[in-house]
């Protein structure tokens, strides 16, 4: 077992929504548990969670690395996925994303040396009234992204 009790209890209410025979419904949403709880998905942990859903590994190591909110490698404590679809891009992404790896002194797929930022380019995040938009984990968005608002934020989280 390489979760917490309460990751497999977490795992096990998502698998509760679907039919006994239809488990690996839940495969993204367990996933999601494995990273939150392990900071990113290591091979071991891919495998871990395709025999406690009763997947094939391949399945779920497929599933890990077709979207890109998965880590299947060490990312720094805050991901930062900036949208460079072209809508975003027409709105000052590009300018966006240039002042953010100025500020970390990182490009993308890179972390910077403290480990504590990761900058990545995102897909559409359906937020393009809001560009430029940024992802900080999977999970808080982030809009009108301009150079001021993008400082604050980097000094926000290094806090």
């Amino acid at each position: 077992m390489l979760l917490s009790q309460e990751a497999y209890k977490k795992i096990d209410r998502e698998l509760a929504k679907f039919p006994a025979d239809q488990r690996q419904s839940a495969v993204m949403a367990a996933l999601a548990i494995a990273q939150d709880e392990k900071g990113w998905l290591p091979p071991e942990v891919l495998l871990d969670v395709a025999k406690y859903i009763g997947m094939a590994p391949i399945a779920v190591q497929e599933v890990a690395t077709f979207y890109n909110m998965y880590n299947t490698k060490p990312v720094g404590k805050y991901k930062i996925s900036v949208c460079t679809n072209l809508p975003c891009q027409l709105s000052g992404g590009e300018k966006a994303a240039h002042h953010l790896k100025e500020r970390l002194g990182i490009d993308y797929r890179e972390t910077t040396a403290d480990g504590q930022f990761t900058l990545v380019e995102g897909e559409c995040m359906g937020a393009c009234g809001d560009a430029p938009v940024m992802l900080v984990n999977n999970k808080r968005m982030c809009s009108f992204m301009s150079n001021d608002k993008i400082d604050a934020l980097v000094e926000e989280l290094k806090k």
